[in-house]
Formats: structure tokens, sequence, C-alpha cells
């Protein structure tokens, strides 16, 4: 019997001990998805903050527009006190320009408090000057800093 050359003779494996097992190789593709893990944790956690940001703005604006129109009566009943007090000064200003003292007094009291209308009479008698039909020149606002 010929013996084929390309058979190869087997090993005791008893004769030897095991090998240790060789350690595994560590592929760049592993180590760059553990690298991911911090990154991908960041980024969910940023959409997340976004996304709780953008519910608690809405249910801010919900509420602010529930106030303001909450506050609509009270506007207009400003509104309509504000105009009826202007009626009022009005009025008063009409009777002190008459001459009337309580009405003279009256609008003393609300010009020193801010609330009265300015004097429009002028004296009939002393004529205008022409040093008032000249128009102010309006004021250099390029100097103002």
């Amino acid at each position: 019997m010929a013996e084929d050359p390309n058979i190869q003779p087997a090993l005791e494996s008893s004769a030897e001990p095991d090998p240790l097992p060789e350690p595994e190789i560590v592929t760049s593709s592993s180590r760059s998805s553990e690298m991911n893990w911090p990154l991908i944790i960041a980024i969910v956690s940023l959409v997340v903050w976004f996304g709780f940001q953008a519910f608690q703005l809405m249910r801010e604006r919900s509420n602010l527009i529930l106030v303001r129109s909450n506050q609509d009566a009270a506007m207009q009943e400003s509104q309509k006190v504000q105009s009826q007090f202007q009626n009022v000064i009005a009025k008063t200003s009409e009777l002190a320009n008459q001459g009337h003292a309580g009405a003279k007094m009256v609008m003393d009291q609300l010009q020193r408090q801010g609330l009265g209308l300015a004097p429009e009479t002028k004296p009939e008698n002393i004529p205008e000057s022409k040093s008032e039909n000249k128009t102010a020149s309006p004021p250099d606002v390029k100097s103002i800093k």
C-alpha cells in the first residue's frame, strides 16, 4: 500500500494539553458602536427635552389666550369709563373757560395730577407775534446719543 502524500498524520489529542483559546479580535465596528452609545443617549435626551419644552410652551400659550379672552370684558368696560371721564373733563373745561369758579378749581387740580386737558383759551385782545407763527425746528437727532 502506498501512502498518499496529501494525507497528514492525525495528531493525538491526549498527548498535548488543550491550547489556550485565542483572544477575540476587537474590530473597529464593535468599538465604534460602543463609542456611539453616549452620543445616542445625548441626542435622545435633547430630543426629549425639546419636546417637553415645546409642550410646555403650547400649554402656556393656551393659558395666556384664555386669560386674555377673560380680560376682554374688563378692557371694554374700562375704555367705556375712560371715554366717560374724558367727556366729563371736556365739559368741565368748557365751564371753566366760561368763568365758572368751581370748574376752574377742579381743572386746576386735575392738571396738577396730570389728568386735565391743556387749556385751549387764547387771549383774544393780544395779536399773535411773528415769532409764534414760525414752526419750531425738529430736534437734532444725530447729536443725541
